[in-house]
């Protein structure tokens, strides 16, 4: 791992962490190529001015819990090897326990993600939510209120920490790209507070 991190102060004036080195190359070529064969990936339909629209991303949701985000309920799945794995490493890193992850695929240039905030009632603002890319690079936007629009590359293998409460007042986006890009796979781990359904 790349011991060097960029502060907030430092690079975007935002409650972030970022650390562009935080897996090695070949070790984050590993973790994607692990998922990629572990994991059962669902392009889901939102319903859109009452048309169905292909949510343009693939997404796995691994937790104990259902989550709902944007009127779509995620089933979850099991924490796989290459998860759990990953799971300690970010931990150790952002300091903090997480008991889910959102795994987004992203196939080439045309897949995305429009602006928005993770926080839903479930989420807790107490609990970061770190951010791990793996593959092809894509850029992530984020901007507070009404404010400039900040840009950051997240190459293979890093790692961005959204520091608590951020989401009360950020938004974020990964826009599509404009020139032809690969696959790329982004894991965000949350601390989600799931009520108790006994």
């Amino acid at each position: 791992m790349d011991d060097f991190t960029y502060t907030a102060e430092t690079i975007l004036g935002a409650p972030v962490r970022f650390v562009p080195g935080f897996l090695a190359p070949d070790v984050a070529d590993a973790a994607l190529a692990g998922l990629l064969s572990e994991l059962r990936w669902q392009r889901r339909v939102s319903r859109v001015y009452g048309k169905d629209v292909s949510v343009p991303r693939s997404e796995v949701w691994i937790a104990e819990r259902p989550y709902t985000y944007s009127h779509r309920t995620y089933q979850p799945a099991a924490w796989t090897p290459t998860l759990l794995k990953i799971k300690a490493e970010v931990e150790a890193a952002a300091s903090s326990k997480f008991n889910s992850v959102l795994v987004n695929r992203y196939e080439n240039e045309t897949d995305s993600v429009g602006w928005h905030a993770d926080d839903e009632p479930e989420m807790s603002h107490q609990h970061p939510i770190a951010s791990l890319s793996l593959g092809s690079t894509r850029r992530f936007q984020i901007r507070k209120g009404r404010g400039p629009i900040q840009t950051i590359e997240l190459g293979p293998g890093s790692l961005l920490v959204m520091q608590p409460g951020m989401q009360r007042e950020w938004k974020h986006q990964v826009p599509k790209a404009k020139k032809p890009c690969g696959l790329r796979v982004n894991l965000t781990f949350r601390w989600m507070i799931f009520a108790d359904t006994s």
